[in-house]
């Protein structure tokens, strides 16, 4: 991990150092000094003061021993060799560190200070190291248990405000796991309490793993970052051509293909992950490719997907092989199912009408890689220190140093303004979000999935990481504390971004309000729809969307859609507005058309807001490619003379032959009709003649209709 370390005087290092001391002191002329105790101090190199951290101690034998941290390069606890005192002479030296830096140094006349050059690869820097004494060691053992329970004292108020039932947070600082605690209820109505070990769905913190597993492939050279994703996937293919050509691996996690959210394609959807990724090619683009960050899930289940294909098995497989196992992992899983046959496992919630109320879970791991995951305060803690610890999970080198830095580094910029001074634009990483937070780098990323929301940040700079699970809804407290627990650890007077955020969700509600008096005020009363409301039932598909089925129960219209059931108000002309029974909250509008034949042949409603309204075409019955079906229709008609013979073409498709005319395969249209392929305005409907006995094949035509008798077989 070290071995290519260089030092120059124009850029700052990263590196771990081999300390000798040399402390010079009358004092000690005729014994050895005690230099027992921690000492911490800085080396002043080229724009920046490294921190540093020693440990000393005598052992039984007269023998010293001791260790150094350095947080900076998130080092701990690195054993020191060679401790030699002899009179005011001192010398020490970290094991199995390359470069042979030296530190040469006086101690003070007091005993508590030491100060000289620290010398590495030929360059010369100054350092400084001061003991602590017991009482400083109390004392910031001290501020931190005040820092710590003002922090509780904060998650207990703002769980209140915000009505959050249940909430688990970790911090991470300089290695070590300095808080895990769990507030509130994992299951209201069984008054089963939070732990550290309480499982959450983390929802898109999943995306930070799934960057991960590529890049942990490409450090095995079985992917390279900006080679197209069909080298890998050939039969990759989105709407847009080119973005199909040029899409690479590294455009998936990034946010950058041009597709808006096309969210409720994959949301509460049968479709398997092989499904969706086939169904991509149909999703409009709302902006060039690689011009604009648009957050996109289906991307990531892609990414997910390139993974299965390139290491074989599953994309849960290699998450848990190669990231949750060297990590310890051990409680986290990929599927809510999964998680309710443990133990200690949160439960999902709502706030309906200023109610909490318990909601389903929502298995989603057909979209898995974008947000599938659930965890505990405990595992994600070790996922954090990874992060902060240059890929290393203990001595396994889980990810290497150079792709994690990649992972952080800002790759497609988040186009919004700037709000507050404290923070700074946005960009994004590989499957995290990078900013300044009032002039320290932080990467972070959210998470929201039904009746859970999560946030896992990092303070790379500081060596600062958290992680907060909740089982509330789309809530904001995850953030919120974050925030405040860095403004405490970085000690800052904490900002109120608590009553900043409740502005920003009143004002969101009443837009909302404000939105649904404009819909009220433009409907237009007193009309009514051009069919009769049966005519309106049938099965509406997209090709990439799936399935909208409307029936009719004899007096009203309900739409199903993936999940969700949504009853049909008549709004306006043949305009009918679904409210989604599973979500209250949720509306939108169908608009249903008329073909030139008079039927109805098609909807369209707003799925996607980004791109225009969702087209569904009407489906013909199935009964209508049941060979059973087409079996009666199958012989040849007299048409003015003429033989046309209908015949069955495989197993379930109808084609028809006229003399002088190629043979045309139909397509089902509605009942006993079906358009001949091919052919716009021309189709062939069968019916049964006056007596009910003779078959009749009516060719309806752009020019007229002519009528076909069967003849006797």
């Amino acid at each position: 991990m070290y071995s290519k370390i260089k030092f120059s005087l124009h850029t700052k290092f990263m590196f771990i150092v081999l300390f000798v001391f040399l402390c010079y002191s009358s004092v000690w002329a005729q014994g050895q000094p005690d230099l027992a105790g921690r000492w911490e101090g800085t080396i002043n190199l080229p724009g920046t003061a490294l921190g540093v951290g020693i440990d000393l101690s005598k052992k039984a034998d007269g023998t010293w021993q001791g260790d150094v941290d350095i947080p900076m390069q998130n080092a701990k606890d690195l054993p020191l060799i060679n401790i030699s005192i002899s009179g005011a002479t001192v010398s020490f030296a970290i094991q199995n560190v390359p470069g042979n830096p030296t530190f040469k140094g006086a101690v003070a006349a007091d005993g508590n200070s030491i100060a000289g050059d620290f010398t590495q690869g030929g360059q010369t820097f100054p350092f400084t190291l001061k003991r602590k004494s017991a009482a400083e060691l109390e004392a910031k053992s001290e501020q931190q248990k005040a820092m710590l329970q003002q922090l509780r004292a904060f998650v207990d108020s703002t769980m209140k405000s915000w009505k959050v039932p249940g909430l688990a947070m970790a911090i991470v600082k300089d290695g070590e796991v300095i808080f895990s605690e769990g507030f509130g209820w994992r299951n209201i109505e069984a008054k089963l309490p939070v732990t550290p070990n309480t499982l959450f769905a983390i929802g898109s913190c999943s995306k930070a793993f799934t960057a991960a597993c590529v890049g942990i492939l490409a450090d095995d050279g079985k992917v390279e970052w900006d080679k197209p994703v069909r080298d890998y996937l050939p039969t990759f293919k989105l709407h847009d051509d080119f973005a199909t050509a040029r899409m690479s691996p590294r455009d998936l996690v990034t946010h950058r293909s041009g597709l808006p959210r096309h969210d409720l394609m994959w949301y509460g959807s049968s479709f398997t992950r092989k499904e969706m990724f086939d169904r991509l090619q149909y999703l409009e683009p709302s902006k060039d490719f690689r011009t604009t960050y648009q957050y996109q899930n289906l991307m990531f289940m892609t990414a997910g997907y390139l993974v299965e294909q390139v290491a074989g098995g599953t994309w849960e497989d290699f998450v848990r092989n190669r990231i949750f196992s060297p990590l310890g992992m051990a409680q986290s899983n990929f599927s809510v199912v999964e998680s309710q046959k443990a133990a200690d496992f949160a439960m999902p919630y709502r706030e309906e009408k200023d109610q909490i109320k318990l909601m389903p879970f929502r298995d989603i791991s057909a979209i898995g890689p974008a947000g599938s995951i659930n965890s505990t305060v405990s595992d994600m803690a070790k996922w954090v220190m990874l992060n902060l610890n240059k890929g290393k999970a203990g001595e396994a080198q889980v990810i290497s140093e150079a792709m994690l830095t990649q992972m952080h580094t800002p790759y497609m910029s988040i186009s919004e303004p700037i709000r507050f001074l404290e923070t700074s634009h946005a960009s994004y990483g590989l499957g995290w979000v990078i900013t300044q937070y009032r002039g320290h780098k932080r990467v972070a990323h959210g998470g929201n999935i039904d009746g859970f929301s999560a946030l896992v940040s990092l303070l790379p700079q500081d060596n600062i990481g958290m992680v907060v699970l909740t089982n509330r809804n789309g809530n904001p407290l995850p953030n919120i504390t974050s925030l405040y627990a860095t403004d405490l650890l970085l000690q800052m007077s904490p900002v109120d971004w608590n009553a900043r955020v409740k502005a920003d969700v009143a004002k969101a509600r009443e837009a909302e309000k404000q939105k649904s008096n404009d819909e009220s005020a433009a409907r237009k009363l007193g009309t009514k729809p051009s069919h009769a409301l049966a005519e309106y039932a049938g099965e509406y598909e997209h090709p990439g969307y799936g399935i909208i089925a409307v029936k009719f129960d004899g007096k009203n219209l309900k739409a199903r859609f993936n999940s969700f059931t949504m009853p049909l108000e008549h709004w306006h002309y043949d305009v009918f507005r679904a409210a989604v029974e599973e979500d209250p909250d949720e509306k939108f509008m169908i608009t249903f058309y008329t073909n030139d034949k008079g039927d109805l042949d098609r909807l369209e409603v707003q799925l996607e807001p980004a791109v225009k309204a969702i087209v569904f075409t009407r489906k013909p019955s199935a009964e209508m490619s049941d060979p059973k079906f087409l079996a009666q229709f199958v012989g040849e008609y007299d048409l003015t003379g003429q033989t046309v013979r209908v015949a069955i073409k495989g197993t379930n498709a109808l084609t028809v032959t006229v003399p002088g005319q190629p043979t045309y395969e139909l397509e089902p249209y509605k009942e006993t009709e079906f358009k001949l392929k091919g052919l716009t305005g021309y189709s062939l409907k069968f019916a049964l003649g006056k007596n009910q006995s003779a078959m009749t094949a009516i060719f309806v035509q752009p020019n007229g209709n002519f009528t076909a008798t069967r003849k006797s077989r």
